[in-house]
């Protein structure tokens, strides 16, 4: 049995978390337990993953349900138009990107310098992108062009 704080379920306001519609709950849910150092709370229907002070749920994908009438979730396409991503800020950019490619991730590039931060960019086993940022430049008011 899962502890109750481990859980996304607030007992007073609210709390955010993020869903993902994936192809594969283990191997998703792995990606995000190794890569961002996250909990397993729950292993599936859904898998809950908590990440720092957030959780990641991820199911598989279906189609209309009586509260989203009309709405089908689907995992990304592959291709290069993204509208939202996931934002994960790091206190060592240096030691976190070190550690996730030593553990399989594949980065965009490497962190690069943008003046108001260090930042890089990975794609899930979903093909969801990942922001990884160090704030730097931005904590003595100078911030990118």
């Amino acid at each position: 049995m899962t502890n109750r704080p481990d859980l996304p379920a607030p007992e007073q306001g609210l709390i955010l978390t993020h869903f993902l519609t994936v192809r594969d709950v283990v191997r998703s849910r792995d990606f995000y337990a190794d890569i961002l150092g996250g909990q397993v709370v729950l292993a599936e229907n859904p898998a809950i993953v908590k990440v720092a002070n957030s959780w990641i749920i991820m199911n598989p994908g279906g189609g209309p349900t009586p509260d989203k009438p009309d709405i089908t979730l689907a995992p990304p396409t592959a291709g290069e138009v993204v509208s939202s991503f996931l934002n994960v800020r790091v206190a060592d950019i240096a030691a976190f990107y070190t550690d996730a490619t030593a553990k399989g991730a594949q980065f965009l590039t490497e962190p690069l310098d943008r003046k108001a931060e260090l930042r890089c960019y990975l794609r899930d086993p979903d093909g969801y992108l990942i922001e990884v940022g160090q704030a730097t430049g931005m904590l003595k008011g100078i911030f990118a062009d």
